[in-house]
C-alpha cells in the first residue's frame, strides 16, 4: 500500500545534500531578531579561511549544532554566529607558495599588490570550509557570516587598539618571542608545535678569571642543548644554596672563543639537579634567561639574525646557519678541551606549525598588551560564576594561568592582517595612534607620515569575536539582542590563548562577560593517543568519513566519544557505531512503514499516545523518563549523556522490547481496533524518538519524517507536525504519563527474559524451544510479575510458568532482583553428553588462560609489545575467564 519503497539499508550520501538544501531553501536556519522568542547564542569559533575541516572541527561543530538544534526546537531564537578567520601567517604562506610557483616573491610585487593577491585568493577559495561545514549539517544562518578582515571587525580591532594605547596598556618593547626563521615573523605559542627530539646535552668548561681578567686553571662546567647560543652568554647562574658553587658567586668567568668576562650570579630559578647545576645565561635567545637577565640587570647580546644565521656578534662564525655554527663550535671545543662531556638528551623542540622550521627564541622589538590589569576582572568573573566552565576542572587551570599571566606580544612581521595603527612623523618623530589614518602630523603638520610595518596577531581580532561580529563598537540591534552569548564551545588547548582573552575583552570593552558558559571538548587523537598530524600521517578526514558512513554517523561518533572533555582516541572503525545506529533506525522504520497504515484513519493523532495495553503504558512512560533524562543532561552540558539516553531507549527498549511485544497486535488482522492502537502507539513513540534524536542525527530523522508525512497524507491521517522536523517543538515531559510501577514491572520482565535467554545459550538449548519456568522468592515480588506474565511468556518462550513450590532438580538457575529463575533440565538434554561437552570446553579454556597469563607475565613481551597488543591480550583473557565461569556454573547446575 505504501508509495515509498525503502532501501534495505540507509543510504546517507544519497539524501544528505538534498535535505540540507531543502533546509536552506526554506529558511530553516534563519534567525528571528524581531521575534518575542528568547535568544540563545553560540559564537562559532572562526576556522582559518585557508583551512580544511579536520576532526577537531568535526567534534566541536557536532557539539555546537546539537545545542543549537535542541534550543531551536525548544522555542529559542537560536543564533549560531558563523565566521572565518583571516589566519595571517597561514594565508600569507599559501599565497606566497602560489606566487613562488610562478617565480614571484611578495617583495617583488610590493605590499599593496601582494595584499590584492591575497584578497583574490580569499574570494576564490575562502568559502571552501563553509561548504564543508554544511556537509556535516551545521545549521547556522550563513547570511550573518563575518570575516575577521571585513570592515566591521576591522573597525573594532582598531578601536580596541586605540583604547588600550590611550589607557597605557599597549606599549612597544623588547622581549623574547617565538621566531620562525623561514616565515620571518614572531608567532604565538599556539602556532608552535612541540615534538620530542632525541638530542644531546653538551658540557662546556668556562675558565674562572683572576683579578686581572685572565683565565685560571679552575673551571665551571655548564650544560647546554644549544651550544651555538653560548656566543651570546652574559652570565652563568647557580642556585644560591648550592654549596658546590657558593664560593664562585660574584666572580667572573672567561667566555670561551669570545673572551668576554661574564659574572657568576645566584638565582633560585636554577635547578641544582639539572646537568651540572651551572646554567649559561643567554637573555637574547631564551625566555627564562631573559627574565633572569632582567632580574640581574644583564645586557642581552643578540648573536643571530632573522634568518637564523649568526650575526656580527658571532665573530668568526658570522654568516653561518645556526646548526652549521653548532657543528663548528663543537669541533673547536673538542679540539681545545672546552667540551668535557656529551650525553644523549631527549627534549621537546618547538616547530612552526606552518612550515615546520625549528623555532628560535629571539629577542626583538615588538608591541605588547599589559595583561595583568585585564586579567584581574576576568578572574573575578569566573570566581563569581558569571562565567562557568564545563567540565569544572578547567576552572583551576584557567586560574593558575591567569595568576601568572605575561604580557601579550601582539605584533607580527607579516603583510596580511590588521596593520598596526601607529603612525610616525618622519620630520619631528611624533607618534600618532588614531582611529582614522592621519593626513598630517598632529604636532608639526608635516605630511611625511609612515605607518608601522607590522600587523596584529590574528588572535587580536579573535578575542573580540563574540561582539565584533555583532556590530560593536556601534550599539546595533544585533548587538543588543544577541550579546552576551550563552555558550562557547571550544577545545581546552586554547583556554589561555582565546577563552581567557575573550573574557578579558568582553569585560573591558562591553562591561559584560561575552558568554555565560564555556564547554570544553577534548582533543581528537589517533587510536594510540597521539596527536593527529601530517608528519605522522595519522589524521582522519571528517569529510571522507561523512562520504563513507554519512554525516549523521560522524556526528553520532563525535558526540558519543566526547565524555567530560576527555581526549578521544579515534579510529575509523568507531564511525561504524554511528552507521550501525542509523541503520537500526532505518530498519525499525522499515518495519513500522510496512504495516497497514490504512487502519489509522482520519481521527488518529500520532502526536498523542495510545495507551491500549500495559506495554503501551510502559513504553510511553519510558519515553517521558528518557526525555527528562535528556533535558537534565543538556542543561548540565553533557550532550553525550543525552545522546546515550536516546540511543539506549530507542535501541534497547523500543526496538528490542516494545516492537516485539507489539508484533502480535500489529499482525492481528482479525481485530482492526487492536491493530490500529498498536500502530498508533508505535508511530507515536517512533516519531517522538526521532525528534529527540534530531539534534544529533538531523539528516536521517528529517528524511524519515518526510516519508511519514507522505504516508499519513496517503491514508488520510493528519500529520500533527510541520514540514520540517528541525522546526518541530522539542518533546515535553508529561509526568502524568510516567508510571514507576509499570516501569518496575517491565524491568523485572526484562531481567527474567534475559536470564532465560542466557540459560538457553549456556545449556545449548534452541532459542524458540518452549521451556518450563519456575519462579521462587518473596510472594510480593512474585506477584509483581503476574500482571505482565503474558509478555514474559511471549518473549521468553516459556510455558507453563509456576510460582513457588519445590525447587526442580536438575535445573539451570539465575537470580533476578531477588527472585530465583529456574529452568528444569530433565528431559531437555542428554545430561551425560552435555557434561562431557562442557568438560572439554573447560579444559580448553583453562589451557588458554594458563598460556595467556604466562605471556602477560613475560617482562620481555610486555616491554616490546605495543600497548594496543597488550590490551588485546588482556581482553582475550577476560573473555576466556568469563566463559570459564559460565561453564563451571553450567556444570554445577547439571549436578
Amino acid at each position: 500500500m505504501s508509495r515509498h519503497e525503502l532501501s534495505k539499508v540507509h543510504e546517507a550520501c544519497a539524501v544528505e545534500s538534498r535535505i540540507y538544501q531543502s533546509w536552506e531553501d526554506a529558511g530553516c536556519f534563519a534567525i528571528a531578531p524581531d521575534s518575542p522568542s528568547t535568544p540563545f547564542v553560540i559564537t562559532m569559533p572562526p576556522p582559518n579561511v585557508t583551512g580544511r575541516l579536520h576532526m577537531g572541527h568535526g567534534l566541536q561543530d557536532s557539539v555546537q549544532d546539537v545545542f543549537i538544534r535542541c534550543m531551536r526546537m525548544k522555542g529559542f531564537d537560536a543564533h549560531w554566529q558563523p565566521g572565518k578567520d583571516h589566519a595571517g601567517i597561514a594565508t600569507q604562506a599559501v599565497v606566497e607558495k602560489k606566487l613562488a610557483a610562478q617565480g614571484i616573491t611578495r617583495h617583488q610585487l610590493g605590499r599593496e599588490a601582494f595584499i590584492e593577491k591575497v584578497w583574490e585568493w580569499k574570494q576564490e577559495y575562502g568559502d571552501a570550509i563553509t561548504q564543508q561545514k554544511r556537509k556535516l549539517g551545521d545549521s547556522a544562518d550563513w547570511s550573518t557570516e563575518v570575516f575577521t578582515m571585513d570592515p566591521g571587525p576591522s573597525r573594532a580591532v582598531r578601536e580596541v587598539f586605540v583604547r588600550l594605547y590611550e589607557k597605557g596598556l599597549i606599549y612597544q618593547g623588547y622581549y623574547i618571542v617565538n621566531w620562525c626563521p623561514r616565515c620571518h615573523t614572531a608567532i604565538s605559542d599556539e602556532e608552535v608545535e612541540h615534538e620530542d627530539h632525541a638530542g644531546h646535552l653538551w658540557q662546556l668548561a668556562y675558565p674562572v678569571a683572576d683579578a686581572e681578567g685572565n683565565p685560571t686553571t679552575e673551571t665551571v662546567i655548564v650544560a647546554t642543548t644549544r651550544p651555538e647560543t653560548m656566543l651570546g652568554d652574559v652570565a652563568v647562574a647557580v642556585h644560591p644554596e648550592d654549596e658546590r658553587y657558593r664560593h664562585l658567586i660574584g666572580k667572573r668567568l672567561v667566555l670561551p672563543i669570545v673572551g668576554r668576562l661574564i659574572p657568576v650570579i645566584a638565582d633560585e630559578f636554577v635547578s641544582p639537579e639539572f646537568g651540572t647545576g651551572c646554567v649559561k645565561v643567554t637573555p637574547a635567545h631564551d625566555p627564562n634567561d631573559f627574565e633572569m637577565g632582567k632580574r640581574h640587570s644583564l645586557e642581552p647580546v643578540i648573536v643571530m639574525d632573522i634568518n637564523g644565521c649568526m650575526n656580527e656578534e658571532a665573530g668568526a662564525y658570522r654568516g653561518l646557519d645556526r646548526y652549521d655554527c653548532r657543528k663548528a663550535l663543537l669541533k673547536h671545543f673538542e679540539e681545545d678541551g672546552t667540551l668535557r662531556a656529551t650525553s644523549d638528551h631527549a627534549h621537546s623542540v618547538g616547530h612552526c606549525s606552518r612550515c615546520h622550521t625549528v623555532i628560535e627564541p629571539y629577542l626583538s622589538r615588538q608591541w605588547f598588551v599589559k595583561m595583568k590589569p585585564l586579567a584581574e576582572r576576568a578572574m573575578q568573573a569566573v570566581a563569581d560564576g558569571e562565567v562557568q566552565f564545563h567540565p569544572l576542572r578547567w576552572r583551576g587551570v584557567f586560574e593558575r594561568w591567569m595568576e601568572n599571566i605575561r604580557d601579550w606580544c601582539i605584533s607580527r612581521q607579516l603583510w596580511w592582517g590588521h596593520r598596526i595603527p601607529v603612525f610616525t612623523c618622519e620630520d619631528c618623530g611624533e607618534t600618532m595612534v588614531t582611529r582614522e589614518d592621519p593626513s598630517a602630523c598632529t604636532a608639526c603638520g608635516s605630511e611625511k607620515i609612515s605607518q608601522d610595518e607590522d600587523v596584529l596577531d590574528t588572535w587580536f581580532s579573535s578575542w573580540l569575536w563574540p561582539f565584533s561580529t555583532l556590530g560593536w563598537p556601534d550599539d546595533t540591534p544585533m548587538l543588543r539582542r544577541y550579546y552576551p552569548t550563552q555558550l562557547m564551545v571550544t577545545g581546552y588547548d586554547i583556554i589561555f590563548f582565546w577563552v581567557s582573552r575573550m573574557i578579558m575583552a568582553g569585560l573591558e570593552f562591553t562591561d559584560r562577560a561575552p558568554f555565560a558558559h564555556v564547554y570544553f571538548t577534548g582533543m581528537v587523537k589517533d587510536e594510540q593517543g597521539r596527536k593527529m598530524s601530517k608528519s605522522l600521517n595519522n589524521g582522519i578526514d571528517p569529510l571522507e568519513m561523512a562520504d563513507k558512513y554519512g554525516a549523521d554517523a560522524v556526528r553520532f561518533c563525535m558526540v558519543t566519544l566526547n565524555t567530560e572533555g576527555q581526549d578521544i582516541k579515534l579510529s575509523e572503525q568507531k564511525f561504524e557505531m554511528g552507521r550501525n545506529f542509523a541503520n537500526k533506525i532505518w530498519q525499525a522504520f522499515r518495519f513500522v512503514q510496512m504495516q497497514d497504515w490504512s487502519v489509522l484513519g482520519p481521527d488518529v493523532d500520532i502526536s498523542q499516545p495510545c495507551l491500549a495495553e500495559l506495554a503501551d503504558t510502559w513504553i510511553v512512560s519510558r519515553l517521558h523518563s528518557t526525555t527528562a533524562r535528556m533535558d537534565a543532561s543538556m542543561e548540565a552540558y553533557r550532550p553525550n549523556d543525552a545522546l546515550s539516553a536516546a540511543y539506549e531507549f530507542f535501541w534497547n527498549e523500543y526496538c528490542d522490547w516494545f516492537v516485539e511485544l507489539a508484533k502480535p497486535r500489529l499482525y492481528d488482522k482479525e481485530n482492526p481496533e487492536r491493530q490500529r492502537a498498536a500502530l498508533h502507539n508505535a508511530l507515536h513513540v517512533f516519531c517522538r524518538s526521532m525528534q529527540l534524536l534530531h539534534p544529533f542525527m538531523p539528516f536521517i530523522t528529517e528524511e524519515i519524517w518526510r516519508i511519514v508525512r507522505d504516508e499519513l497524507e496517503e491514508v488520510g491521517t493528519p500529520a500533527p507536525w510541520g514540514e520540517f522536523m528541525m522546526k518541530h517543538a522539542w518533546p515535553t515531559v508529561d509526568t502524568s504519563l510516567q508510571n514507576d510501577t509499570t516501569e518496575a514491572e517491565f524491568r523485572l520482565v526484562q531481567g527474567v527474559v534475559t536470564a532465560v535467554r542466557n540459560i538457553r545459550a549456556e545449556q545449548n538449548l534452541k532459542p524458540r524451544q518452549e521451556l518450563e519456568l519456575v519462579i521462587q522468592g518473596e510472594s510480593e515480588r512474585m506477584d509483581s510479575l503476574r500482571p505482565v506474565l503474558g509478555y514474559l511468556q511471549q518473549l521468553a518462550f516459556v510455558n507453563p510458568v509456576r510460582f513457588g513450590g519445590e525447587r526442580p532438580r536438575p535445573a539451570a538457575a539465575s537470580v533476578v532482583e531477588g527472585l530465583d529463575v529456574l529452568v528444569p533440565l530433565a528431559g531437555l538434554i542428554d545430561l551425560d553428553k552435555e557434561r562431557e561437552r562442557l568438560g572439554k570446553e573447560r579444559v580448553r579454556l583453562e589451557g588458554f588462560l594458563r598460556s595467556g597469563t604466562a605471556k602477560l607475565a613475560n617482562a620481555d613481551f610486555v616491554a616490546r609489545a605495543p600497548e594496543a597488543v597488550i590490551e588485546k591480550e588482556r581482553a582475550k583473557l577476560a573473555d576466556a575467564q568469563d566463559a570459564l565461569e559460565k561453564i563451571l556454573r553450567s556444570l554445577e547446575q547439571l549436578g
